[in-house]
């Protein structure tokens, strides 16, 4: 019986905290990282301070679950469907059209989060640029990686320093994309930034057949 008790209490804090960390990642990507507080977040999600901080002890702690939590959304909705795809090109295309829909299709209503938030914290050092930058590293490395499968399998023609600057370029293609459809409110952005992706691909040898996911 007294194993049962404590699995239900478990059970309804974890749904509190999904719950919560719903609201969070949402307001996060709207307001920023660093206006999230207990408070505000009390105010937007129906929950009460005490039951939020219970659940996250305090500001810091809230904005650090809020980064896990945002990558884990940006985890499932643009890295785990394109791993669908074998490794190299074809995922890394199709990488570049589920991170364009992410965006594009309002997963968090600020577009994307970790656009959203780590201009909050790139000059704060502490525990949660930290744990931005370690995302956002492990992100870049990602792509980076495919990349490097591409150009090893032989669909890419780059020596290192053109892979790097293709690495680079694709998801700052995306990011220019993001931030100027939240500012213009247009879906105009990402058709630019998949044609540029295109353009690159092409010009790193890329085959045209295997861009088409990226063409639609």
């Amino acid at each position: 019986m007294g194993e049962t008790v404590v699995d239900g209490r478990r059970a309804r804090g974890d749904a509190s905290r999904r719950s919560v960390l719903t609201f969070a990642t949402d307001l996060a990507s709207v307001e920023g990282l660093d206006g999230l507080s207990i408070g505000r977040l009390a105010d937007a999600s129906g929950h009460s301070k005490s039951s939020i901080a219970g659940l996250f002890q305090n500001k810091v702690g809230l904005q650090l679950a809020t980064v896990a939590a945002g990558r884990d959304v940006f985890m499932r909705v643009v890295v785990e469907r394109a791993r669908e795809q074998e490794r190299g090109l074809d995922r890394l295309v199709a990488l570049m059209h589920h991170l364009i829909e992410y965006s594009r299709t309002r997963v968090f209503s600020g577009g994307c989060f970790f656009a959203a938030i780590a201009s909050d914290f790139d000059s704060k050092p502490g525990p949660v640029r930290d744990a931005v930058r370690e995302a956002m590293t492990l992100w870049y490395d990602y792509v980076e990686m495919q990349v490097g499968y591409a150009v090893d399998a032989g669909e890419l023609d780059l020596d290192a320093s053109g892979a790097a600057q293709l690495a680079f370029t694709l998801p700052a293609l995306y990011e220019q994309a993001n931030a100027r459809s939240l500012l213009y409110s247009s879906d105009e952005p990402y058709r630019l930034a998949a044609r540029g992706m295109c353009e690159a691909l092409t010009a790193a040898g890329a085959a045209p057949a295997a861009l088409e996911l990226l063409r639609r």
